[in-house]
């Protein structure tokens, strides 16, 4: 994940932290310290950092919980919100997805049970409106936050853990894309409700109704993304029209063709025409900015995975999400580069079924329909 720095590895899954974490410290540093001082600065990063710990060894608890199903866990990386623990694809059984989206508060519970045992029970909901505080006890302030990380995290709406817990149970009565549509619009309106109160209260609930609505909308367009791809072929979606670099290409030659054209990926391939990498925008600006136009595309690349043109659709949408890639390359029998797909591409297909849902467009066009049921 870009601007992200990896701080180690924990049984296999890298544990990175975003730069905006870093600079969230950094505030906090300042914010305590204009209310009590120096101590009180570095007692308030150690609360937060201890707090991310937590957090930490939450999304550790879905990692492990995921793993016991086969799904494997890249990555987890802190942000300034909170963590996020990428799982290379969702548990298929809704039993399972049900324990997993569990044991990330499950591991709170345990953490909150442990610090209340140690402080004799003497914690409140007072020690949740003083974290501020510095007089506050570290512990009773950290159990405070544990249980509420708790409450919080099961709202059910996506994307807490709360939303993936009610997906789960829907799922055991009605489909995956059913279940997910039904939670995600649950989510929204709880969002719309969050944003009213914070129209007449606190206006951090705007921010947070926002962040639910969005990621409630996310995860719905996700699932009909997916239902859209079952039963096509990659060639189906592929861009099969777009410009190509060579391996003695420098940065700037990329900056030119990214001016004449409305590309935001270009493939890297060598004379007989085999993908050696792409070169997204992003790489191409922070490229420039660190080495300027003079740079190799080789330097600035990616490797990104190729499948080929008969690979069905959803497992190539699979391989985009478990690689973190931009797009994969599209190869002939020959390993020539055919074609690109990228997400945006099946979300175009999705606006034209939405638009004419009997109609068929590109390769697909060409195609028999497949055979309805008869009845």
């Amino acid at each position: 994940m870009a601007w992200s720095l990896t701080v180690g590895y924990v049984y296999g899954t890298a544990v990175r932290i975003h730069v905006t974490f870093l600079l969230f410290l950094a505030w906090i540093w300042v914010a305590y310290y204009q209310r009590g001082g120096a101590g009180a600065a570095w007692d308030g990063v150690a609360f937060v950092a201890l707090l991310f710990l937590c957090v930490l060894l939450h999304e550790f608890g879905h990692i492990f919980a995921a793993r016991r199903y086969g799904v494997k866990t890249p990555e987890v990386t802190l942000w300034p919100f909170g963590g996020i623990a990428r799982l290379e694809r969702i548990p298929e059984k809704p039993s399972e997805e049900l324990v997993v989206a569990l044991a990330g508060p499950a591991v709170n519970v345990v953490i909150a049970a442990v610090l209340l045992l140690f402080l004799g029970g003497n914690v409140g909901v007072e020690h949740i409106e003083s974290i501020e505080n510095p007089q506050v006890s570290l512990l009773a302030k950290l159990a405070a936050a544990n249980i509420f990380l708790v409450v919080f995290n099961l709202i059910p709406a996506f994307p807490m853990d709360g939303g993936r817990v009610l997906r789960a149970l829907l799922a055991m009565k009605m489909s995956h894309a059913q279940a997910t549509q039904t939670a995600a619009s649950i989510g929204q309106g709880l969002a719309i409700g969050l944003g009213v109160l914070g129209i007449f209260g606190n206006p951090m609930l705007i921010i947070i109704a926002v962040f639910v609505f969005l990621a409630a909308s996310g995860e719905a367009g996700q699932v009909q993304m997916k239902q859209v791809a079952q039963g096509l072929l990659v060639e189906d979606a592929m861009i099969t029209q777009f410009e190509t670099l060579g391996p003695t290409a420098s940065v700037g030659d990329a900056a030119e063709a990214l001016i004449r054209t409305t590309q935001k990926e270009f493939p890297i391939v060598d004379g007989a025409v085999h993908l050696r990498g792409v070169l997204t925008r992003d790489a191409m600006i922070r490229a420039l900015q660190a080495q300027g136009p003079g740079a190799s595309v080789l330097e600035a690349m990616a490797e990104v995975p190729t499948v080929g043109t008969r690979t069905p659709l959803d497992r190539a949408l699979a391989l985009i999400t478990q690689r973190g890639a931009p797009v994969v390359g599209v190869v002939d029998a020959g390993g020539r580069l055919v074609g690109l797909l990228s997400p945006e591409n099946v979300g175009e297909m999705m606006m034209l079924r939405a638009a004419q849902p009997d109609a068929r467009f590109g390769p697909w066009a060409k195609r028999s329909p497949p055979a309805r049921p008869v009845a």
